[in-house]
């Protein structure tokens, strides 16, 4: 298992087993004496960990984060931080604790540290995505960057099988769209490959062994790599769908990724073949349609899950926007003709294709 400290002009990376136990002393490091912790209903335990190793170093807590970070939450839980003299802000948890510490600290300055539970990637990139009347918004800055990320692989031991898999699928989302993003350089090839084929080592072999602290240190490892993905080139369909539908409808993140995800790309399969194949090559999801639900199966890996678009948005008509129709910029292929023959159960790669180096122009979109 990896041990080791990385210090770049993103955030300062604490990676390996225990590492929890160090987090008063990166706070120091931080100029932070009060510390305001973050975390879901659902990660109260952990946060109650993290108060215990802060010890005088703490000064409040809040545990009412929730997914796609509503604008109503932040003023809530940055009033309370203010009541209580916090000097830095502690997230703990997935990508929705992580984007109510960003959300706070782009308004207050406060220096945040955040110690991921699961592989949501969102702790190393300097996007913010945020809610308010059902309607999501994603903007970018470097002051949104977190200032230190702490990957303590004992905290996802506990992470369930299927939230596992569904927040690896999220992960290798931003490694997948890398591979064909307009910004793509060698350099960011190469990471997305390793992120990829680190997930589905991480899968297999936690799939062997559901103990196993060698396969979470490989999910745990990619997903920071992932993350460096999402961080640096820009996204695409996939990420504009994902953002827009969650948004909307209130539906749970990674599940989300993992029912757009094999979609999306077989959709660019043809208008992207090099970047898909690699993906593929790597260890990416394929996926199939079968009586208008949505499976995904991750080579090397006997997963298999199916989810019914129908039923995540509980029969809700989707808003116009949702499906391309305003957006700023085009994508390589129509969203609404995609949503159409997903949703119906019929395969996406029917549609007619577009040129490469139409996919890789007009596939950025949100980072």
């Amino acid at each position: 298992m990896r041990t080791f400290v990385h210090d770049s002009s993103g955030p300062r990376i604490v990676f390996g087993p225990g590492a929890l136990a160090g987090v008063a002393d990166e706070v120091s490091r931080l100029g932070g004496s009060r510390a305001f912790v973050l975390s879901t209903p659902g990660r109260r335990d952990l946060a109650d960990r993290v108060v215990e190793v802060l010890g005088d170093s703490v000064t409040g807590t809040f545990d009412g984060a929730t997914m796609h970070t509503p604008v109503e939450v932040t003023e809530r839980a940055m009033k309370e931080a203010t009541a209580v003299g916090a000097d830095a802000l502690v997230s703990i948890g997935g990508g929705s604790t992580t984007g109510l510490g960003k959300a706070i600290a782009v308004r207050t300055g406060l220096p945040h540290l955040v110690l991921p539970t699961t592989y949501a990637g969102s702790e190393v990139t300097p996007v913010l995505g945020e809610t308010a009347d059902g309607e999501k918004t994603t903007r970018s800055g470097p002051e949104i960057v977190p200032d230190t990320v702490v990957y303590d692989i004992e905290l996802t031991t506990t992470l369930p099988w299927d939230v596992t898999v569904t927040s690896s699928m999220n992960a290798m989302a931003h490694a997948v769209e890398a591979l064909y993003a307009a910004e793509r350089t060698p350099t960011s090839d190469d990471t997305a490959t390793e992120a990829l084929s680190e997930l589905a080592t991480g899968l297999h072999l936690l799939q062997q062994e559901p103990d196993s602290l060698d396969a979470r240190d490989h999910l745990l490892f990619g997903a920071w790599r992932a993350g460096i993905c999402l961080a640096t080139v820009g996204m695409g369909l996939h990420h504009k769908l994902c953002h827009t539908l969650g948004g909307t409808f209130g539906l749970p993140h990674a599940p989300t990724h993992t029912v757009v995800l094999p979609h999306v790309m077989k959709f660019n399969q043809s208008a992207a073949p090099a970047a898909i194949a690699t993906a593929g090559a790597a260890d990416a999801a394929n996926a199939c349609t079968q009586g208008g639900a949505m499976t995904f199966r991750v080579p090397r890996c006997n997963i298999r899950l199916t989810w019914r678009f129908e039923t995540m948005v509980q029969q809700q008509q989707p808003r116009e926007h949702v499906f391309g129709r305003r957006q700023e910029r085009p994508h390589a292929r129509d969203a609404t003709s995609f949503h159409r023959k997903c949703g119906r159960g019929r395969d996406s790669s029917a549609v007619s294709p577009t040129a490469e180096e139409s996919a890789r122009q007009n596939n950025r979109q949100t980072r």
